[in-house]
This record gives structure tokens, sequence and C-alpha cells, in this order.
């Protein structure tokens, strides 16, 4: 009996010196939480999710209080979010010091929610917006930082506001990174904010993208975007073998010109696609993760700004409901799937052991059910139409060019469709009849790197009433006109 209980006690030890191990993360280190999906996990789950692979950092895009409760006493540190949208609103001092004393200052207890940073805004400079928040983006986030001043915690919680790496770069006469300077139009607007983040110690926010130097764009070096064995690009004797230095490097010079070269800069997004574009796949997930993390964990920096940078992985979990005006590849930027199931071997420690990541426990899925292209249909002049409106109501990006499912033949591709709009549906009866070109099977049709997906049971399934209602419309029309 005794010597069964010293080996239980060794074994017990030995496994939770292996949990140990498995949980380190790279100091710094944190995720992008976004949400816009059709069907969600649980708050309470993704948290689990984060704890069990030691994950201390969170950036969110805004203050769901659903969210904001599962992380409650978990001790995790995070960033919240005003979205775009709300930055008008907080050009009024009072309505910030309202969303502060509901965001922030309510969670602010012993057990509640360890708040680093208020988001103010999300890239909200983008050349695509077109100037849309350039002259209220500086107020809220004055009002937003004097609100947590008084607020008494201004010390603690700093705003920021996260912005896109177009901001900023380099004279075409002169496209290396200490040439780096800020957008001539929003020069002025910038360099407000970047003195008043330096007066209340804040960060300095960037989202750097190498994958993006890549897309759409074939005569882009492409080891230049990865860690590894890429031609250097020698500016003043600095030699960078990689798009992420240089473009961090950029943005320091550009600081420099403003007088604030010595800032924090917090790389609040950074990442690699798997899926909705031929760069978009795991195998180069992999690799890009595989060269970033190592350097983070070693402290490497950049060569202008060498040492210690926090940085946010983008992202935790795919999005489905993501806008794809980018590209179909925005639904694929998670290190886990929509389910919570780890896509690829990672090691957070950057220690180069990778393994699957713990994934999201007891998560319930809708049944084994799939929808596909009915074998006994006769009339399929009508599969184009119908395979158009199932992928504007659900993600087809899978289909694109060089994307996971890109292969698949005609009635593939109408099975794939209307099974995505069939899962989005939750397996609604009437999400499965296309005007009588669909029908439902027990048969998993997935193939090859091609998944016909299950969905989850979500946690706040979004009105999908329309959507249906509009397919009964489209069957009804029809019936009359024939």
């Amino acid at each position: 009996m005794g010597t069964s209980g010293f080996l239980m006690r060794h074994l017990w030890l030995i496994g939770l010196l292996g949990c140990l191990c498995y949980c380190v993360v790279v100091d710094g280190l944190g995720v992008n939480w976004g949400t816009m999906a059709t069907h969600k996990l649980p708050p309470k789950t993704v948290v689990q999710m984060l704890k069990d692979n030691g994950i201390k950092k969170v950036k969110l895009f805004d203050a769901d209080p659903s969210t904001m409760s599962a992380l409650a006493g978990s001790d995790i540190e995070v960033m919240i979010a005003i979205p775009n949208d709300q930055l008008a609103v907080m050009t009024d001092y009072n309505r910030a010091k309202q969303w502060v004393n509901r965001n922030v200052t309510r969670y602010n207890f012993n057990g509640g929610v360890n708040i680093k940073y208020v988001a103010v805004g999300n890239e909200p400079f983008l050349s695509s917006y077109n100037g849309s928040f350039i002259n209220i983006t500086f107020p809220a986030l004055q009002n937003i930082q004097n609100a947590l001043n008084e607020a008494g915690v201004g010390d603690s919680i700093k705003a920021t506001v996260p912005l896109n790496a177009d901001v900023y770069n380099s004279p075409t006469s002169n496209p290396v990174p200490s040439a780096g300077q800020f957008r001539s139009d929003i020069s002025g607007i910038v360099t407000q904010i970047v003195n008043f983040l330096a007066q209340n110690n804040a960060p300095f926010t960037v989202n750097i993208y190498p994958f993006l130097s890549l897309y759409g764009n074939d005569d882009f070096p492409f080891n230049y975007a990865f860690f590894d064995g890429a031609t250097p690009i020698v500016d003043n004797g600095i030699q960078y073998t990689n798009v992420f230095d240089a473009n961090f490097d950029t943005l320091v010079s550009a600081l420099k010109r403003v007088g604030h070269g010595d800032i924090t800069i917090l790389v609040g997004e950074v990442g690699w696609p798997t899926d909705g574009d031929k760069n978009a796949n795991i195998g180069n997930a992999y690799r890009f993760y595989n060269g970033l993390l190592p350097r983070l964990a070693a402290n490497t920096g950049t060569p202008v700004r060498p040492g210690y940078i926090e940085v946010y992985l983008f992202s935790l979990l795919d999005e489905d409901a993501k806008s794809i005006a980018p590209g179909g590849f925005e639904r694929h930027w998670g290190i886990f799937r929509y389910d919570g199931q780890p896509k690829f071997g990672i090691d957070l420690s950057g220690q180069g052991q990778n393994k699957l990541l713990i994934s999201a426990q007891n998560v319930q899925y809708l049944p084994q059910k799939w929808c596909m292209v009915n074998p006994n249909a006769k009339d399929l002049s009508k599969l184009p139409d119908n395979i158009q409106f199932a992928c504007e109501n659900s993600d087809c990006t899978a289909l694109e060019y060089g994307s996971s499912c890109n292969g698949l033949d005609t009635n593939g591709n109408a099975s794939y469709a209307f099974n995505r709009y069939y899962q989005v549906q939750n397996q609604g009866d009437l999400a499965c009849n296309f005007q009588g070109l669909a029908t439902v099977t027990t048969q998993n049709l997935s193939t090859g790197s091609c998944n016909f997906l299950i969905q989850i049971v979500s946690s706040s399934s979004s009105s999908l009433g329309p959507s249906l209602v509009g397919l009964a419309f489209l069957t009804l029309l029809t019936s009359l006109l024939l």
C-alpha cells in the first residue's frame, strides 16, 4: 500500500509538472478574442480554454457583459474596446465617463476583471474609411483617458488607439525603415495622439500583418513574409530579413520624427490565416508562428528596437461572420477552429516544442447531419442562384481560389454551400430544400482538406429568421412562376 501510494504521488507530480511545462507562454504574449461568428462558444468555455493553455492576456473588440462576467476572477489581463461606431458618442465627456463607469469601474474590485487597456476604436484611420473617424478619434481618446484618471484608475489602466500599419510608410524614393513617416493626410492628428499617449504613459498600438504584404502582390518576395531564409534588405548597414522587423522599425522612425522614438509600442494584432486565399493555409501559418514565437521568447525585438515586445496574436478563433471585403481569409485567422479545436501544433512558450493546444471542453454540436445536392434533382438550371443565395447567407470562403475546398466539382461546390447555410440555420427543416435541389444526409461529405462542418450549439445565436423567410419566399415565387 505504501509503495502504491508513493508511486501515485510521483505520477501525480509528474503529470502536474507536465501541465505546468505545457502551459508556459511567452512573457507578454496575448491573443485577440473576436466574436463575429454565427455560433459562438460560451464565454466561460473560452476563458477556461485560455487558462488551460496558460494565456494570460486577451484583447477584446468590445466590452460585452457576458464576456466580462466570464473573465471575472480569472486574473487574465484584458484590453476592452470601444467600437468605431461609438467614437462619436465618446466625444462627449459625460458620455465617456458613463462608459468608463459602466465598463471599467464596475469590474474594478477584488475578484473582478483585470482590465489593463481600453482600445479607443479599431484601426479608425484605415485609408478605406475615407477619413470617417479622423476628427473624432483623438477627442474620444482624450475623454476616455481623462475619465479613467478621474475614476482613480488611470495609473493602471491606459487608453490607446489600435492603428493599422497603413498609418505610416516610407517614401517611394527611399523605401527603407529609417525613412519612416506618418501618412501625410493624418500626420498632424497622429502626432497629437502620440503626444497624448506619451503624457499618460500609454502605449502606441499597431497591427502588423506580414500576410497582407503577400496578398494580391505576387511580386513581393515570398520568404520575406516569414522569419527564415529571406534575402536581406540593407538600410544604413542594418540588415532586414523579414517584413515584420522592417515594418516595426518604419514605425519607430516615424515616431522619432515626431519626438517620441522611445514610446512603448504594443503590437495589437499579428498572425496568419489558414484558409480563404492561396497563401492562407496551415503550412504557412505553422511556418510563421514557428518563426515569430521563438523570437518573442528570446526578446529579440527588432534591429532598431531590440528587447521585449508585448504582442497579441490574431486571433484565437475563426469568425465566420466577419466582413470579407478585404478577402475571404478574414474568417480564418484563428489558431483554433470555430469550435475551439486547435488547427496545428504550436508552442506558445517559443521553445519550438510544437504540439496541439488544449481544446475547448464540453463543446456541444448539432446532430450529425449534412445538407447535399439531391441526386434525384432534375432541373439543375436553378443551381447557380441557389448556390449564390446560400453563400451570401453563410460562409463559402473555403471555395475560393487556392483555398481548402477549391478542388470540388460543381455538385461538390453546391453541396458545400448548401451545408454551410444549413448549419448556420441550425439545421432547420426549411434550410435544406433549395427549391428541391437539396436533401439531408447522415454521411459525412468531407473529403481531403475540405471539411463539411457540423455547427456547434451556440451560446448566443443571432436571429436567423430573415434568411429562412427569404428562402421560403424564393421557393414560393418559383412555384408560382412555373
